[in-house]
């Protein structure tokens, strides 16, 4: 059986050192003429999390303007992912990754990041993790952890260095 990979779903955090998993994703991009899919998931704020609710017409006010904030927001994070793309082409002229496209969107990021994979119909799912240790991931767990333990895909983690990478995405 021949291992096709059309498309790559590339999950990030945004963190310094997350453009070393994006090596992978492109590395596997140009073996396989496969096209990236660039995904961001900031977390879903969620009612239990405003502790101190005082005034309604004040939260009401401070949720709208959010709307408002999360679309720029969005807006800026694929500014900041195409610029990153550029450089790296800059750097590389001989680099040939496709970037599909870039995707931003809020929610629970394992949940998302397997909704989008199924959205886009991507062959392969390459992420990132920080590997905070043992006891971490027994009482929190991980994004990575969850994608890879509910993926019917084939999921690459790429543990991450400690120290900053050269490519980062605040360049």
């Amino acid at each position: 059986m021949e291992l096709v990979i059309k498309k790559i779903l590339y999950a990030t955090d945004l963190s310094k050192n997350s453009a070393y998993a994006f090596q992978y994703a492109m590395d596997y991009s140009e073996k396989h003429d496969a096209q990236i899919v660039i995904l961001h998931v900031y977390e879903k704020l969620r009612w239990a999390d405003m502790t101190e609710l005082e005034d309604n017409l004040q939260i009401a006010g401070q949720m709208k303007a959010g709307l408002k904030n999360k679309e720029n927001t969005a807006k800026n994070i694929r500014e900041r992912l195409g610029k990153f793309c550029e450089k790296i082409r800059k750097d590389d002229p001989s680099c040939t990754f496709n970037v599909d496209k870039i995707e931003v969107c809020e929610g629970y990021p394992a949940n998302t990041i397997l909704e989008k994979a199924d959205e886009f119909d991507c062959d392969l799912i390459v992420m990132g993790t920080h590997g905070k240790g043992r006891i971490a991931h027994a009482f929190l767990g991980s994004v990575a952890e969850k994608v890879l333990q509910r993926s019917r895909r084939p999921v690459f983690i790429i543990p991450l260095p400690e120290e900053d990478t050269e490519l980062s995405y605040l360049n």
